[in-house]
């Protein structure tokens, strides 16, 4: 029965159906395990195996009678199998079948949330390698700092990514976790054996001590691990918002023919899917903040996790795995403008390049003090004025030019000196 359908998109592993099915592949695990163990008969394994099914609409029709999901859907399952169903669950609890199927979900969720994450990683990669040297404005508080290029800017997001690529990879591990261990979690009417086996025909490892449920701690792991992806899609979104400023316009999100930007403004190419993404990162942060409150329950369990975990789980999952592919399509469509980029470091005449400056006046003998008042009045003089330009207030200045020749005031405005280890954080990321 279990054969016959494929491993769906995000969106499918999120359905009743999908969910119902890891529930039959954890009962049938069980079965197979107490048959080899010799506590039911073989034969009848076989025959649950080969008459095992359930139809969705037939357990919520049960279910809203005897309101208990697991009975309803054993109910079901046991109208297809007949007389052998006496065998599926014995000695489990609803928990075991619902934690167990849960991690089968989360496993198959981050399968498909790494995939994506790998072409992320492909596409800032190829982006990083084209626009190695496209020299632009490093910004820190929003004002130009010194330059940069936007190959470097994106090597930046790359290592996040990266990392973020590593996390997964711990919490594949972390998540793929199962318990058969029985009501409150003693094993009372289970065997440990069970238990093992099970999980591992399930590609799971037995929870070192589980209470009646897996300790939630885990999920809330996983969760917040979505929101720190989301975090760094929403950081790439907001660099790409501001950087497409009207008045900055250094990049721009690929805008289609055919495609508006205003009903009222003809003119307007707005960042629409980058803000998209800045308000999907605010849902996924805050379902990790509903997953730690489900940490805390009472006793060996009560049921208080189980109505968040049927919204919060899946709309993470699902969140972040549109959220994956909306950035990818962005970044490797983007519309980047060099020129706009040689323009705006070059405002004001260079005014980026003014610790270059600095540092050879104090290189030639001057304070610290006296090079930075020096550097900082021209600059200060060229800020923000349509007609100001450092470079000639500087080769103006007998105090500079009595210490920097033409020539060592030319290296000062080059952005090539700030260049000079780019190298090094490109071998580091095998770009």
């Amino acid at each position: 029965m279990i054969e016959r359908y494929t491993l769906p998109e995000m969106g499918n592993l999120w359905t009743d159906f999908y969910k119902l099915k890891t529930w039959l592949q954890v009962e049938i695990a069980v079965c197979e395990a107490q048959a080899e163990l010799g506590y039911i008969p073989s034969a009848a394994v076989e025959e649950i195996k080969a008459k095992a099914n359930f139809d969705p609409q037939r357990v919520l029709e049960i279910e809203a009678e005897v309101r208990h999901d697991v009975i309803a859907f054993l109910t079901n399952v046991n109208e297809y199998v007949g007389d052998a169903g006496r065998y599926i669950h014995l000695g489990l609890t609803s928990s075991d079948v619902l934690d167990t199927a849960l991690a089968l979900q989360l496993v198959a969720s981050l399968d498909v949330l790494a995939q994506r994450l790998e072409g992320l990683i492909g596409v800032i990669r190829q982006k990083a390698r084209e626009h190695r040297y496209t020299v632009m404005a490093g910004r820190s508080h929003g004002i130009h700092a010194e330059p940069i290029t936007f190959g470097f800017k994106l090597a930046g997001w790359l290592a996040e990514v990266l990392r973020h690529q590593q996390r997964l990879t711990i919490l594949r591990e972390t998540i793929a976790v199962g318990k058969i261990s029985g009501a409150v979690g003693t094993y009372a009417n289970i065997e440990p054996r069970v238990e093992a086996i099970a999980c591992q025909k399930l590609g799971l490892k037995p929870d070192t001590a589980s209470t009646q449920v897996i300790s939630r701690d885990i999920h809330a792991d996983f969760v917040q691990q979505l929101a720190l992806i989301a975090a760094s899609i929403e950081r790439f979104a907001v660099e790409i918002r501001n950087l497409q400023k009207t008045d900055v316009l250094e990049v721009e999100e690929f805008f289609s023919k055919g495609q508006k930007g205003s009903s009222a403004m003809p003119h307007k190419r707005n960042p629409i899917r980058s803000e998209r993404l800045t308000g999907m990162a605010r849902l996924v942060r805050s379902h990790a903040g509903a997953v730690l409150e489900d940490v805390a329950l009472w006793h060996e369990r009560d049921i208080s996790h189980s109505s968040v975990e049927r919204v919060v789980l899946p709309d993470a999952c699902i969140l972040t795995h549109f959220m994956l592919i909306e950035i990818t399509n962005l970044v490797e469509n983007l519309l980047v403008y060099p020129e706009n980029m040689a323009r705006n470091l070059n405002c004001y005449g260079g005014v980026v390049f003014s610790q270059k400056v600095l540092l050879a006046l104090v290189d030639k003998g001057l304070s610290r003090e006296e090079a930075y008042a020096i550097v900082q009045q021209n600059a200060h003089t060229a800020w923000n004025k349509p007609e100001g330009n450092f470079h000639d207030l500087i080769i103006n200045d007998s105090r500079v030019t009595q210490h920097l020749s033409p020539a060592e005031i030319a290296v000062c405005f080059d952005p090539q000196q700030h260049l000079k280890h780019l190298d090094e954080v490109y071998r580091r990321l095998d770009i």
